[in-house]
């Protein structure tokens, strides 16, 4: 863990998961937190998105740590939002150090049933929103010469899995947008990462909707009816990791001891990383 007293974390899809995870954690090691999340469902994502409530109880979590907490309802799709939500942060508090673009969704559809809608909610939030995130903050840690900047992966951007197809596609290319970008960033003093987490416990990967796809045999599972199927996606037996478990790696990528890596994605995933390259 390090210290980020004087440091400023930009966070997308901050509102709850690992993005409120994270929020708490550099605030507590004293970085002032930027956060922005949609608030809003969409037709894609099976499950409730995070909404205003759980953004002001990330905002009181962190406050309550004794730091400052700037937030708003952004949409990383929209550029323009982006842009001007990053430039009122750079206003307030002069400075963006860490960018960790986490902001995603999960449509579980196969490729006959994701329709082109579906298609462009998830790769336009998981992808091209990593892509518009990066670039909102690229000229101010130029101009700092220094920064970092983690991008949230998946073990299904390594992998592969049915019923899954965007979000799988989507993250496949985040790995590819982060190695460019490490390279297009490399002599201005930011290193550009990923972690691709594995099966971890918010409500992207327990929900109803997704237990049915996992136990199609049951008419009505739960969670420890997919418990043991979900262990099977891991090598280590564990169903899923803590959040906790990913803000300790993005923490580690942001510190001093990582200032030469980059353009590397960091398995996060109980060990699925030994089953392929």
């Amino acid at each position: 863990m390090g210290d980020f007293t004087g440091q400023v974390v930009f966070i997308t899809g901050g509102a709850r998961g690992q993005g409120r995870s994270h929020a708490i954690t550099f605030a507590e090691q004293g970085a002032d937190i930027v956060i922005c999340d949609m608030c809003a469902d969409l037709d894609a994502a099976p499950y409730p998105l995070a909404d205003r409530a759980d953004l002001d109880e990330t905002v009181a979590l962190v406050e309550k740590t004794g730091r400052s907490c700037f937030a708003d309802i952004v949409d990383v799709r929209d550029p323009d939002a982006l842009d001007a939500f990053v430039a009122a942060a750079v206003e307030r508090f002069g400075r963006i150090d860490v960018l960790i673009a986490n902001a995603g969704i999960s449509g579980n559809t196969s490729l006959q049933d994701t329709s082109p809608t579906a298609w462009s909610e998830v790769v336009d939030t998981n992808l091209t929103g990593v892509f518009f995130s990066i670039r909102a903050v690229t000229a101010t840690m130029m101009q700092q010469r220094s920064g970092r900047i983690i991008a949230v992966a998946s073990m299904m951007g390594r992998s592969s899995s049915p019923n899954n197809i965007a979000y799988t596609s989507a993250k496949w290319g985040v790995i590819g947008l982060v190695k460019s970008a490490a390279q297009d960033l490399a002599h201005h003093g930011v290193t550009v990462n990923a972690v691709a987490p594995g099966n971890i416990a918010t409500t992207m990967a327990q929900n109803d909707s997704l237990y049915k796809i996992v136990r199609p045999d049951l008419e009505h599972p739960t969670l420890e009816d997919v418990n043991p199927v979900m262990k099977m996606l891991h090598v280590q037996p564990v169903a899923y990791l803590e959040p906790s478990e990913v803000t300790d790696v993005i923490v580690f990528l942001a510190s001093p001891a990582a200032r030469h890596i980059t353009g590397s994605v960091i398995d996060i995933n109980a060990g699925a990383s030994a089953r392929y390259q």
